[in-house]
């Protein structure tokens, strides 16, 4: 893109050449707005293709079953063991936003919710069915309500079986999950976000002894 600017310039017989440099500071112009919504364009069109995607590999806690969400193929459960291989979940988050995918990392199978609010696993996870929003609750438990079906969530029974969406609420223990490492594999970045605080650890730190400067 090139710049032009008139010192002193004269036209023809004397008159000032300002015709001259209006026209190429309003070509200028043109470009660069052109350019601009070039950039926009190519920048919105495919939002799902150029946004950055992370992928994260952990469990999920079910608060009712004492155990671990597990993606066997077309049947999910809450029944799993800590480090079974049905329960480790490859998750999938949007850079910019709570929306994930969760995939078993053995079955291949994604998490995802039909419109009778029955939970089943699906091997190609691109529809929204299978898009699920994290809620993050104060009794540092995790929600995930369906991104389609709103109101709806992921929950299970004290028998470790799938409930429907349009049974569930925030409120119920039968939503609430936690996010946990596999077994016998600790993330120094992720720690923090894996770790509660009981009222046993509360207590801890106020009994613990401070260190003084001398």
């Amino acid at each position: 893109m090139q710049r032009f600017i008139l010192v002193n310039t004269f036209g023809r017989q004397g008159i000032p050449a300002v015709r001259l440099t209006s026209w190429f500071v309003l070509q200028e112009s043109q470009q660069s707005s052109t350019d601009f919504r070039f950039y926009i364009e190519n920048h919105t069109r495919n939002p799902d293709d150029l946004s950055r995607k992370q992928i994260r590999i952990y469990q999920l806690y079910s608060r009712t079953t004492g155990k671990h969400v597990q993606i066997l193929g077309r049947k999910i459960n809450a029944n799993g063991d800590d480090g079974g291989k049905y329960a480790l979940l490859v998750v999938e988050t949007e850079t910019f936003g709570s929306h994930v995918r969760i995939k078993g990392k053995e079955s291949k199978y994604y998490i995802c919710m039909n419109q009778k609010g029955k939970i089943i696993g699906k091997l190609d996870g691109r529809n929204e069915e299978c898009v699920f929003v994290e809620e993050f609750l104060e009794n540092n438990y995790t929600a995930l309500v369906s991104a389609k079906y709103k109101g709806w969530y992921l929950g299970f029974n004290r028998r470790g079986k799938p409930k429907k969406g349009s049974r569930t609420a925030q409120t119920q223990q039968e939503v609430h999950f936690m996010k946990r490492n596999p077994k016998g594999k600790v993330d120094p970045l992720e720690q923090f976000r894996f770790t509660t605080v009981t009222k046993r650890t509360r207590r801890a730190r106020r009994l613990r002894p401070s260190h003084t400067a001398s």
